[in-house]
């Protein structure tokens, strides 16, 4: 294709995505990724992403928001690409003298992530919601789209295993998920905040990341009224795999489905999800699986190496989502 050619085929892209308003829920690296995909193929005001706080926890006395800030610090461009976690460039002279004192050293914490909760827990104890210290933080990092968590209320999620119930950070982090999952625990009563309803009563297309359903995507759809909402607002609710020929990219995906009685494919994912979305999107190496509740499909390269595959993927999921909407209106 020609330069000509391919810049014609962008500028068209740009103005079919031009009045979209897009809502990623989203938690992890598969998330994180395909947030940062979505924010380099939409203007900032357009996107919108709720990302998961069920894994937060108090740690050392700070408030840590693992999912939330795998999010922002990928947006930000200053993700750590080799863990998944954490900042860029980071030292630990703060972790090695703790271990050396005999502190609670299993979950790492790094010198530049340790301002972000220090800066986070400081907001909290003056009253902000944490809604409002996220958007503080994500306006330091130079993060255009809105970062919303699902809920500014503590919604942990539990793990029931065989070796008893875990919270999510001792089973995730300490216990290097290896006790078996027999059920995810999510709590009740849990409430969106206003910003999380307005984004999504105003959505056309909604799409759950390639995170892993039972602790990233599910914390989140918990929150009354965020699958109610899902279910009955936007035009469009795509689904993205994160499973590919029978293995997790990263995490526990792939673990966890077996333990929880499902088939470790794409096609149970979509399975999973029937109820709600109206586009599965699945990677290449699965072609021609076959799925019991027939959505539409979008079978392509869902593996994400670098920014541009990132955004070469959201761009495939919202040419085809748009495709279908107009195929439908």
């Amino acid at each position: 294709m020609s330069s000509s050619s391919a810049w014609a085929i962008e500028q068209q892209s740009r103005k079919a995505f031009a009045d979209l308003k897009v809502v990623c829920l989203a938690g992890g690296v598969g998330g994180a990724k395909l947030a940062d995909g979505l924010a380099r193929a939409l203007a900032g005001d357009q996107l919108t992403i709720i990302g998961n706080t069920g894994d937060d926890f108090t740690h050392c006395g700070l408030q840590i928001c693992p999912d939330l800030d795998t999010v922002m610090y990928t947006l930000a461009g200053v993700a750590n690409v080799e863990t998944g976690w954490g900042r860029q460039g980071e030292s630990w002279t703060t972790l090695a003298e703790m271990t050396r004192l005999g502190g609670p050293d299993w979950f790492r914490l790094g010198d530049l992530d340790l301002a972000t909760h220090l800066t986070r827990t400081h907001w909290l104890a003056q009253g902000k919601t944490l809604t409002a210290a996220t958007a503080h933080l994500c306006a330091q990092l130079d993060v255009h789209p809105a970062l919303l968590p699902m809920s500014d209320q503590p919604a942990p999620t539990l793990l029931e295993t065989d070796e008893g119930v875990l919270p999510f950070q001792d089973w995730f982090v300490r216990r290097r998920w290896q006790p078996i999952v027999q059920r995810v625990i999510l709590p009740a009563d849990v409430k969106a905040t206003p910003l999380v309803m307005r984004a999504l009563s105003r959505a056309d297309i909604v799409i759950l990341a390639p995170s892993n359903p039972f602790v990233s995507i599910d914390p989140i759809l918990n929150v009354y009224p965020i699958r109610e909402m899902v279910a009955d607002l936007p035009q469009l609710v795509v689904a993205v795999s994160p499973i590919i020929a029978g293995t997790a990219v990263k995490g526990p995906a792939a673990k966890m489905m077996p333990e929880m009685g499902f088939a470790n494919s794409a096609a149970a994912i979509a399975d999973y999800y029937a109820d709600l979305i109206d586009l599965f999107v699945y990677d290449q190496k699965d072609a021609g699986i076959l799925l019991a509740n027939d959505p539409h499909q979008l079978c392509t390269n869902t593996l994400m190496t670098s920014p541009a595959e990132r955004e070469r993927l959201a761009r495939d999921i919202l040419q085809t989502a748009v495709q279908l909407l107009q195929e439908t209106s």
